[in-house]
């Protein structure tokens, strides 16, 4: 049998998997990938979906997880297993890599977990309640369908500990400040990802340069590197900050919750869907979160909403190529950004100023450099690969 890695994101209600061959090198390219959606829902079946590497399914049906005693993360997790067990026999896992949301300052590399750290992941919830609980939950259930298997944490926030101490203070008092209440920012994976495949792309000296990633889906945000290392970030404390998204604010004056809080009677949990769910491109269009239909849609608040997300990207690329002191290049990577032909070309036509012009073709055909001959900075599309990170990652540390 042949080794495997195991890599795992786990939300509230699905769990995204892929299964890697391991070997001498992780390949890019994983030998299935999968998702479970559904998890919890009341007097629904959950759902799950298998490709392998050619995009063929494998599976594509609904599960049922009640199981006594088992939480449904433990029951969709023991059908995943089962469902290797019985289809996949030719591996053996012989780790699994999982994609934890929160390691606050004191993690800045992945770690192998045994009870004490995910002991110390648990005291991390209040920085990410809306994620870490998930993380710990598919982490605990691993561990319950896999007894005996290495598990390994990759964090969100690790890729920005190389950020300067300045640019990870927020303004307020010492002690608050002293309790982690800093800018930590997110999206580490991808970014990292980026980091190593940029060099192949474009001169290795440049890629080395001053260099603005955008990562855009329905969680985006935006990262400054220099030396291929993180010198800024759009996403602060949490994972609202910075750029609007799909359903999530983004940047917004503190005043507005007070003012919610004091004229509309609005409480904690009201404030967090208000900021995480009903917001963004949904709240503003209030048609769609989704780019492609709001793109089609004839609608004004469509068109304004499109027009806003744009803007705030020109604003914050402002800002992050202020703190690089220039631009060499910008790369644009997550759902939006590696097929969103439409959004890059809004957005690099506010960019003159920085040197990007854009090559029509080469853009509207999602190509891997998109810059045209007179741009003075390189414009690229780089389709991110977090798996494969977190699966070469986990390689790495287990035996």
């Amino acid at each position: 049998m042949a080794d495997a890695i195991l890599t795992l994101n786990a939300g509230s209600s699905s769990i995204k998997f892929a299964l890697f061959a391991r070997g001498v090198e992780i390949p890019q390219q994983p030998e299935l990938v999968g998702q479970i959606d559904g998890i919890g829902a009341a007097g629904q079946p959950a759902h799950i979906k298998i490709k392998d590497a050619t995009g063929a399914a494998l599976d594509d049906s609904d599960l049922e997880l009640d199981a006594p005693g088992k939480t449904p993360h433990q029951a969709a997790l023991g059908r995943l297993v089962a469902w290797l067990r019985e289809h996949e026999a030719g591996w053996s896992i012989a780790g699994v890599g999982h994609r934890v949301v929160h390691g606050a300052q004191q993690f800045s590399q992945p770690v192998v977990l045994d009870a004490a750290m995910v002991a110390a992941l648990r005291g991390f919830i209040p920085l990410a309640p809306l994620h870490q609980p998930h993380n710990l939950a598919g982490i605990e259930a691993l561990g319950t369908a896999l007894p005996g298997v290495p598990q390994v944490a990759c964090f969100d926030t690790a890729f920005h500990r190389s950020q300067p101490e300045l640019a990870q203070l927020f303004a307020l008092p010492r002690a608050i400040t002293a309790e982690g209440v800093r800018r930590y920012g997110f999206h580490g994976l991808s970014y990292e990802y980026i980091a190593e495949a940029l060099p192949r792309h474009i001169d290795p000296a440049r890629a080395r340069g001053r260099v603005i990633v955008a990562h855009l889906g329905n969680g985006a945000s935006m990262c400054a590197m220099h030396d291929l290392k993180s010198q800024a970030s759009t996403m602060g404390f949490t994972a609202v900050d910075g750029l609007m998204m799909g359903t999530r604010t983004g940047s917004l004056d503190p005043g507005v919750l007070l003012y919610l809080m004091d004229y509309r009677g609005m409480g904690s949990k009201e404030l967090t869907r208000l900021l995480y769910k009903e917001s963004g491109l949904l709240g503003v269009s209030g048609i769609s979160q989704d780019m492609r239909i709001l793109l089609d849609s004839p609608a004004a608040e469509a068109r304004e909403a499109v027009e806003l997300f744009c803007y705030r990207i020109q604003r914050e690329i402002g800002s992050l190529a202020a703190a690089l002191g220039g631009l060499d290049a910008l790369v644009f990577t997550g759902g939006i950004g590696e097929r969103g032909a439409a959004i890059r070309e809004r957005v690099c036509a506010g960019l003159g100023w920085l040197g990007a012009h854009l090559d029509p073709a080469a853009n509207a055909a999602n190509a891997t450099r998109i810059s045209g001959a007179e741009s003075r900075i390189d414009v690229c599309v780089i389709p991110t690969n977090e798996e494969w990170i977190i699966a070469r990652h986990a390689a790495r540390l287990v035996p």
